[in-house]
């Protein structure tokens, strides 16, 4: 399927070092990504992202990112995000959160009448943990609804972000997680939270992807701690595609 595809994208796209690792594992070459990043944003062309991109450095990928301060989240609610919807397939029977959980599975569970399903086995990126039971997944945007709405969501139309609430058409704008990791998460962005170590780098470039594909902003300390954990990522990539 094209989207198991899409989702194998990071695996073929993304070559990382563990956070673990020492300083002197990375190429002597690379120099901090807070300056590759000021370098890169100090001409007007770096201001602007091209509409897609594949295999880009993290941090030149991260200076497309506009950065601004965040928008009032004054008027926000979850039900300003319609999801989830009756998914890719009208009729299959399962809405979107049920799909991405299909999807995923690394053993497929039984699909019962109305998409119920039963058994199957996921591993959850965010904790490093096994799952073998869909009620005790969460569907997570990897850029939470409210951090949507807080860079720039609040100005689109009820159809865009029902769109971006169930977007199946990039590698982990949804992925399934366990119910506890994505508690844990909430609606923080990176300068507030991150996933166990060995998932930060693959998070950060997810994250970046994302923010990238539907055109968001990013807040001083965000980027911030975008910048410190793309010094600690210094061979990851980006690939995305932004919706128009």
């Amino acid at each position: 399927m094209i989207k198991n595809l899409l989702r194998a994208l990071p695996a073929l796209a993304l070559t990382v070092l563990p956070l673990a690792a020492p300083a002197t594992a990375a190429p002597a070459a690379v120099r901090p990504a807070a300056q590759l990043r000021a370098a890169a944003v100090s001409t007007a062309a770096a201001r602007m992202a091209p509409q897609s991109a594949s295999v880009v450095p993290l941090f030149e990928a991260l200076s497309w990112i506009e950065e601004t301060e965040e928008g009032s989240r004054d008027g926000y609610s979850r039900e300003q995000f319609r999801h989830w919807n009756r998914g890719e397939n009208p009729t299959d029977g399962c809405d979107t959160r049920r799909e991405v959980i299909l999807s995923e599975a690394l053993e497929a569970p039984e699909v019962g009448p109305k998409c119920a399903l039963s058994g199957g086995r996921w591993f959850s990126e965010y904790d490093q943990k096994w799952v073998t039971s869909a009620k005790e997944l969460d569907v997570d945007h990897m850029v939470p609804l409210a951090e949507a709405w807080d860079s720039g969501a609040a100005a689109w139309t009820a159809a865009r972000r029902e769109a971006y609430a169930n977007d199946q058409g990039a590698p982990n704008s949804l992925i399934a997680v366990s119910g506890s990791s994505n508690r844990s998460k909430a609606d923080k962005d990176p300068a507030d939270w991150m996933p166990v170590p060995v998932d930060r780098c693959k998070y950060t470039v997810d994250w970046v992807a994302d923010k990238l594909r539907w055109r968001l902003t990013a807040d001083p300390a965000e980027v911030q701690a975008l910048d410190r954990l793309a010094e600690q990522c210094p061979t990851a990539t980006v690939t995305y595609q932004q919706v128009p």
